[in-house]
């Protein structure tokens, strides 16, 4: 019965043995374990006697493995098969895999098991003030706005929105008087060709009754270079034609033009507690150069807590071509408070 009982636990040993994932390293050295992934040139790898363990790829002749591994190549190939030793610096497959005459050599793997992406999600902010004054003078004032996006390999999408009202007591009449009241939309789509270039679709739309703007619908398209792309900056340039509607509270007709669309994107964090972010777009009328309208944002946000931040906006707008009776500038500062999420 004792006997019986080695035999037994021999097999399984040899069994769990031959089970094992192998390492063969360039010093000579083997090692048995399990292969966890291998990223950016290190290979993880759970050894049997020493524990997780990471390794140089560059340190590996070769590699087998007991169960099925996910593996990409540097040229965007990927499959999953059992990987069986080889020669210096390579490793073939199972066989019963059209791919099993190949060799492959360890140099052009880009990774193995890597870790499963985070599907896209929508991130972005919202942020609203409020200011009520009372004594020899009396105003109210709030804003809100929201801005949000979404950032695939391959496109990015954003919108945003801009509520702004202000009211004003007037001394003589006591009645409260509108100084602002104005409100905005944007959404954006953009689609990668490649690392860098971009082609777009854009709209706007909004109103202010002080400008007696009754309504301004832009409806865009074209391309973008995406200069820089990172945690800490991100700038982008594009170009494009516009389509630009507008109709004032104060006239009879209203004005379509057809427009080229000029514009930049830049956002930087200064340190680890102030974000700076400026935009522009341009749009000159074609034909008429000197009639244009420009618009241009930049924010200042100081981080409170890990979500909770403070802002001041400034957003300038000038149009050559505004209501009757109205300036072409207009110029408003924002104080806010905003949430991350």
């Amino acid at each position: 019965m004792r006997y019986n009982l080695m035999i037994i636990f021999v097999v399984l040993f040899a069994v769990n043995i031959a089970a094992a994932d192998e390492i063969y390293l360039n010093n000579g050295d083997r090692l048995t374990g399990k292969v966890v992934q291998l990223n950016d040139g290190k290979l993880t790898f759970a050894s049997e006697l020493a524990g997780e363990v990471t390794l140089n790829a560059s340190d590996i002749k070769t590699i087998s493995t007991a169960e099925p591994v996910e593996v990409h190549l540097s040229d965007g190939t990927s499959f999953s098969r059992k990987l069986l030793k080889s020669t210096d610096g390579q490793f073939s497959i199972d066989t019963d895999n059209v791919l099993a005459a190949q060799k492959f050599d360890l140099a052009n793997v880009a990774s193995f098991n890597p870790p499963k992406k985070e599907a896209p999600k929508w991130t972005g902010s919202i942020s609203a003030g409020f200011v009520s004054t009372h004594g020899n003078t009396k105003n109210e004032s709030i804003n809100a706005s929201l801005d949000m996006h979404k950032r695939t390999e391959k496109d990015r999408t954003t919108i945003s929105g801009l509520f702004i009202r202000s009211e004003q007591e007037d001394p003589a009449t006591g009645n409260m008087n509108k100084t602002e009241d104005n409100w905005r939309v944007k959404g954006k789509y953009d689609y990668f060709f490649n690392e860098k270039m971009y082609g777009y679709v854009d709209g706007r739309y909004e109103k202010d009754s002080i400008a007696q703007l009754d309504r301004r619908v832009i409806v865009g398209l074209g391309g973008g270079y995406q200069w820089i792309e990172s945690d800490v900056a991100n700038f982008s340039t594009e170009g494009g034609i516009a389509s630009l509607y507008e109709r004032f509270d104060n006239q009879t007709d209203s004005n379509t033009e057809l427009s080229a669309q000029f514009g930049y994107h830049y956002d930087r964090k200064l340190n680890g507690k102030v974000t700076f972010i400026n935009d522009l777009t341009y749009y000159p009328a074609f034909g008429k150069p000197s009639d244009y309208l420009l618009t241009t944002t930049a924010e200042l946000r100081a981080s409170i807590t890990d979500t909770v931040y403070t802002s001041f906006r400034t957003i300038f707008d000038y149009d050559t071509t505004p209501a009757a009776g109205s300036g072409s500038t207009d110029l408003k500062y924002i104080f806010g408070v905003g949430m991350d999420f």
